[in-house]
């Protein structure tokens, strides 16, 4: 596992179970050379020109994306206001568009506390004659996005 995060005190806690790179991904140099990885998990982080790495060149052929940041109205419950860091509806969606979409929503929630959020989970395809994976679903359940 890898982290990376500008806030060393933000990951200090992963030092034990994890590869931790201090980097800032928006300004500094690219931390993470040529490594391509099985799982991206990003939370509470928007930055725009990271999509394309994101969907393409850092996830692994089978590899899962698992993406959950704030959207739009979350100004009108908290931080943060900045409408640079606030997804526009769908936005999220559309970043993933070269992925197989397992999972999306973009809504309100309550709890643990009043946010705006989008979520999405897809996964980059194989590009072999393998069966395709098979994205289970809850039994008995249907899918809900929106």
């Amino acid at each position: 596992m890898t982290a990376v995060d500008r806030d060393a005190a933000a990951t200090a806690p992963l030092r034990e179970m994890a590869e931790v790179i201090v980097a800032d991904l928006e300004s500094g140099p690219w931390p993470l050379g040529e490594r391509r990885f099985d799982a991206i998990v990003v939370t509470h982080y928007l930055h725009r020109p990271l999509f394309g790495r994101l969907t393409g060149e850092l996830l692994q052929a089978g590899g899962t994306l698992l993406y959950e940041t704030f959207g739009q109205g979350q100004a009108t419950v908290g931080r943060p206001s900045n409408p640079d860091f606030l997804l526009r509806p769908g936005e999220l969606l559309e970043a993933a568009a070269g992925l197989h979409i397992v999972a999306y929503e973009n809504g309100f929630e309550d709890t643990p506390s009043a946010r705006f959020v989008q979520r999405v989970a897809a996964v980059r395809h194989r590009f072999d004659p393998e069966p395709p994976a098979r994205h289970r679903l809850s039994a008995g359940g249907s899918a809900q996005g929106g």
